[in-house]
């Protein structure tokens, strides 16, 4: 690796960044609280020099499969942390994104998750998701319940991604990580292989086509736990999402085994707080007999009313936990309106917290 990219991941460390973006002919940027940072006083003068740098980060292997393939994932590990990568080209030019990832995995007091994930590490199976906008923790989410069912259940955990993130080191659980491309070649052929591990909780890196999301159904069909994420904004609009894909002809049948198999969904966003730094905010959907039957019949635009009626089986809507953070002082209200889904929603919660 050269030396000064390796000097902007230390950086990125030290800085508490969560991405570092990497091109020819910009600046290196940091992302600081969701906010980019130009890291200044970096010579890009030299084209051809900015480039190798960058490559560097790659094997002789990748680099031949970068050149084929144009675009790559993969990871790098430091001492002080790993990070995700994403190498690409844009008109022709190198440009990587690295997402940083720490060594270590935070616990769900320092991630402030809601107290339903005691719950969730407990269930012998189902199907939980973990869905929200790229950048906003997820990953880091199903690593801390994944990592809380290491220490406290005796199970073997199969894991799929790409790339892997977090290291889980195996405590009373055995752990086997597989990473696309170097352990195994596509996310359909080791899902379809899972079953002969003899696993007890499977993590999806991403459902993201319509193969991986049959094989992580399957699987939680067949009496295992699953963990997955996509990239959705709510509850009910990750079942549309899985439904979606399929074709026209299957979309009654996935409904069913979708109703039959979801345990929860749990929708979050980092947002921005007032003393800086970001606070988590989420959606929490149970699979209730309620929640199943609105799912079974097509009808998921009940979702959203069936999670506001069920405060006491623990769910909550994405209005409701950001009226109370502006309410507890740790968002302002612009920003919690610059996140709603629903602003009526929200302002009329805000004023009903006025009024206590």
């Amino acid at each position: 690796m050269n030396i000064k990219i390796k000097q902007i991941l230390e950086l990125a460390v030290a800085n508490g960044a969560s991405d570092i973006h990497l091109s020819v002919s910009t600046l290196p940027k940091l992302r600081v609280n969701g906010e980019l940072i130009d890291i200044a006083n970096f010579d890009i003068s030299n084209p051809l020099a900015t480039t190798e740098m960058i490559l560097s980060l790659l094997s002789d292997d990748q680099r031949v499969r970068f050149s084929t393939e144009k675009e790559l994932d993969f990871s790098v590990t430091l001492e002080e942390a790993r990070f995700r990568v994403n190498m690409f080209l844009q008109r022709s030019e190198v440009r990587c994104t690295l997402r940083v990832v720490s060594s270590t995995i935070p616990s769900f007091k320092e991630l402030k998750l809601p107290d339903i994930f005691s719950e969730i590490v407990n269930y012998k199976q189902g199907c939980v998701l973990v869905t929200g906008p790229t950048g906003h923790g997820k990953s880091t989410t199903v690593a801390s319940v994944l990592n809380r069912i290491n220490e406290e259940r005796k199970v073997h955990m199969v894991t799929v991604e790409d790339p892997i993130e977090y290291i889980l080191k195996p405590n009373n659980s055995v752990v086997s990580q597989r990473e696309l491309g170097n352990d195994t070649l596509s996310f359909a052929a080791a899902l379809k292989s899972v079953l002969r591990q003899d696993p007890n909780v499977v993590f999806v890196g991403e459902m993201r086509d319509l193969e991986t999301i049959t094989s992580a159904l399957t699987i939680a069909e067949t009496g295992h736990l699953v963990f997955s994420t996509l990239h959705t904004n709510s509850a009910a609009q990750t079942v549309d999402r899985i439904v979606d894909v399929f074709p026209e002809g299957s979309k009654d049948q996935i409904k069913v085994q979708l109703a039959s198999v979801i345990t929860a969904i749990v929708s979050q966003r980092l947002i921005p707080a007032i003393d800086g730094g970001r606070v988590p905010v989420f959606e929490i959907l149970m699979a209730t007999p309620a929640v199943k039957n609105a799912i079974r019949d097509g009808k998921s635009f009940m979702l959203d009313n069936i999670i506001q009626t069920s405060a006491d089986l623990g769910m909550v809507g994405l209005e409701t936990s950001l009226s109370r953070l502006v309410h507890q002082g740790k968002i302002t209200e612009e920003v919690a309106m610059s996140y709603s889904l629903r602003p009526s929603e929200l302002q009329s919660n805000l004023r009903s917290l006025k009024k206590l």
